[in-house]
């Protein structure tokens, strides 16, 4: 089964999981035909319909099962416990690094629901939100405006003031300095966590 990464840094698997990010943008790679769609949509990562595994490292997995097992399925069989889970996978590759772990493991799914292509810059303010941005409005006792923005796992909070601008600070953070200014083309999928 394929999967999908989502850059834990800035919390965006843990928003896929809760549902507030249902798109993603992927850079299109350089000798991908653009001329003609039928042609182009050949070369994307994923097609509509598609069910997808949202990637997590073995131990952040471990670490879900530990605090409610009956919660998930792992397709693991029923015998399996999570200690045996933890006894078989922590000297792997796929323990810490979610690039190493099988796709039919993965206990989350998503569901494609749309593809297109477009230029980076050509995001709506609907789609940043769908992107993972999110309005932050400061509690009663901070003296300070709110705004558009998002976590890091460290414990920052990144405001800006339109949706668009935290969309742009986001991508240069996930995909390097630069990404937006550069507008490159990148697939726009859209889609749905799977519920099993």
């Amino acid at each position: 089964m394929k999967k999908i990464m989502f850059n834990d840094k800035f919390l965006l698997t843990q928003a896929v999981l809760r549902g507030d990010k249902t798109q993603t943008r992927r850079i299109v790679k350089d000798g991908t035909p653009l001329g003609n769609f039928e042609e182009t949509i050949k070369h994307a990562s994923y097609k509509v319909g598609e069910i997808v595994a949202v990637a997590q490292c073995y131990k952040r997995m471990y670490a879900e099962m530990i605090i409610d097992f009956t919660k998930h399925n792992y397709h693991l069989s029923r015998e399996e416990t999570a200690e045996r889970f933890r006894k078989h996978y922590e000297n792997t590759a796929g323990w810490d690094n979610k690039m190493f772990v099988k796709g039919e493991l993965m206990p989350h799914k998503i569901k494609i629901t749309n593809v297109r292509i477009e230029r980076l810059q050509d995001i709506s303010d609907e789609d940043c939100l769908c992107e993972g941005i999110a309005y932050y409005i400061p509690a009663s006792f901070q003296n300070t405006e709110g705004g558009f923005g998002f976590h890091s796992s460290k414990g920052g909070l990144f405001l800006f003031d339109t949706a668009r601008e935290a969309s742009a600070a986001l991508i240069d953070k996930v995909s390097g300095k630069g990404t937006w200014e550069s507008n490159p083309y990148v697939w726009v999928y859209d889609f749905e966590l799977v519920k099993e």
